[in-house]
């Protein structure tokens, strides 16, 4: 009976080799065309995928290919099978959710770190990732201007982790400040510990708190309210705090936000992380969003009071072109963090990391291997230099001014709450007797169902409200004026089946 390799073509005499250099170098040039006409012609796509449930199971074989199958026929798959199940983020005409921005010098920053393919979980297993990581931390944090409490330049304990996502950021903090706690007030009290946040901090926070064991019961949600722009309100805080702490609880975390998900709303850091020292809780500020703003000094204020945050976190990859999966993380302890998540097995043991002298970045996250996320950030700020990067942030915040200056001639809309950054929140007036929500529920999937641009929603206030993001690596002027116009178009539509003036043209 022959060998199982003896009848696969696969495996030749010379053996089979999946990283040659002159295959790699040919088919590499082969996919770069590929994503340069993509991105060429990403503007013919339709915006949101159009594809119903279950689509790609059903035109894809139930098991893989035994025989290996040509590039060019992979390829030809991607476009007849795989684009029309992508919703286009890169598009233009992308203005849901957040943007996640993406560069040249992002890209390329990712094609070095794939091919390095650096499992970086300790110094020794590749220094150059662990020291380029804390040289880019430091870089950021003085173009953010944050306190020296934050950086490795302080040697004060301070520093920063680039992870994955906020939700991993918040996480990591939530279990720190949990481990601080307990040594503190006693292992068998963790029921007795409570976070804060508000209505509108991103849900993740709730997730991660529940990961961190923390009871449902004691994560506060605390409410917001227009007449205040939907930030949250110290006063509120403070007393939350006393309420817990009356009846035996133990304040833990705050969170602080600058941009909230729905609405951009800003927390004053400053006044949170006040009521945070009274009562000894973590503060924690997430600017995932917004805190790339901050390298703009018109923007910098939103941060004031950052000295009195135990963590910052914010997210390049969303508005700083690097690229997912990109999340900075800073804290001014950064023992809170290791003694919380480091673990020592004897087989990575090594006379570096026993010294002391070197950072072990496994010690600062959930994981054990870490992709060398920092040569793309590195590429970004050089490529770019940080007077581009700016100029990126004010033009797009310039575009978004613009949409809410179109929204706010047109008598049939009104802007909901005031523009921050460069997220618009909107909605159709409509008439008394009329459902608002479905009515602008209606208009949204118009618009997006004509696959020129993509819009999302949110409810603020008890209203439902659309959400114009402006952001995308490609977005231009023209983009912003054809999505408002299709807008309107949609509008008129709607209000002339329902028999209404149609107005504001």
């Amino acid at each position: 009976m022959g060998s199982l390799n003896s009848c696969n073509p696969d495996f030749m005499a010379e053996g089979f080799q999946p990283l040659q250099a002159e295959v790699f170098r040919k088919q590499a040039h082969i996919m770069v065309d590929f994503i340069a006409d993509y991105y060429k012609d990403i503007e013919k796509y339709p915006v949101r995928s159009v594809v119903k449930p279950g689509y790609l199971l059903q035109a894809l074989p139930a098991s893989a290919p035994y025989h290996s199958e040509p590039l060019d026929d992979i390829l030809d798959d991607v476009q007849r099978l795989i684009m029309p199940g992508i919703t286009h983020w890169l598009s233009p005409n992308f203005f849901a959710y957040f943007p996640a921005t993406y560069s040249t010098a992002g890209f390329l920053g990712e094609m070095l770190s794939s091919s390095f393919n650096v499992v970086g979980f300790n110094w020794l297993s590749s220094p150059a990732a662990t020291e380029l990581e804390t040289v880019v931390m430091d870089w950021l944090a003085r173009l953010l201007k944050l306190p020296s409490s934050f950086m490795f330049a302080s040697g004060n304990g301070g520093g920063g982790v680039i992870h994955g996502t906020t939700s991993e950021a918040m996480l990591c903090t939530v279990v720190a400040a949990r481990e601080r706690a307990l040594n503190r007030i006693g292992g068998a009290n963790g029921g007795r510990l409570v976070v804060y946040a508000s209505d509108q901090t991103h849900s993740t926070f709730a997730k991660a708190c529940k990961l961190a064991g923390i009871a449902p019961t004691n994560i506060r949600a605390l409410p917001t309210s227009v007449s205040h722009d939907f930030a949250l309100s110290p006063s509120l805080v403070r007393a939350a705090m006393q309420a817990d702490v009356a009846a035996g609880l133990v304040p833990l975390y705050l969170c602080a936000t600058v941009g909230t998900t729905s609405s951009n709303a800003v927390d004053s850091v400053q006044q949170l992380g006040q009521v945070a020292a009274e009562f000894g809780a973590w503060l924690h500020v997430d600017a995932a969003y917004a805190g790339s703003a901050c390298i703009c000094p018109e923007f910098r204020p939103y941060l004031d009071g950052v000295e009195l945050a135990d963590s910052l976190s914010m997210s390049p990859h969303k508005w700083l072109l690097s690229g997912l999966d990109c999340c900075c993380l800073w804290v001014r302890d950064s023992s809170a963090l290791t003694r919380a998540l480091s673990t020592n097995p004897e087989y990575l043991r090594n006379d570096a990391s026993e010294s002391k002298e070197v950072i072990d970045y496994k010690d600062w996250q959930l994981g054990t291997g870490r992709k060398f996320r920092a040569l793309r950030l590195w590429m970004v700020l050089r490529s770019y230099g940080v007077a581009r990067l700016q100029s990126h942030i004010r033009s797009d915040v310039r575009l978004a001014k613009r949409f809410e200056g179109l929204v706010e001639a047109d008598e049939r809309f009104e802007i909901v709450t005031p523009r921050r950054f460069a997220l618009v929140c909107f909605r159709m007036k409509v008439e008394a007797g009329r459902d608002g929500a479905e009515a602008n529920r209606e208009l949204m999937e118009a618009v997006n169902r004509t696959g020129k641009a993509y819009m999302t929603h949110t409810v603020v206030g008890g209203g439902y409200v659309l959400r114009f993001a402006v952001g995308a690596s490609l977005t231009e002027e023209r983009h912003v004026d054809g999505a408002w116009s299709l807008v309107q178009e949609k509008a008129k539509e709607l209000m002339s089946r329902a028999g209404l003036d149609c107005g504001g043209e």
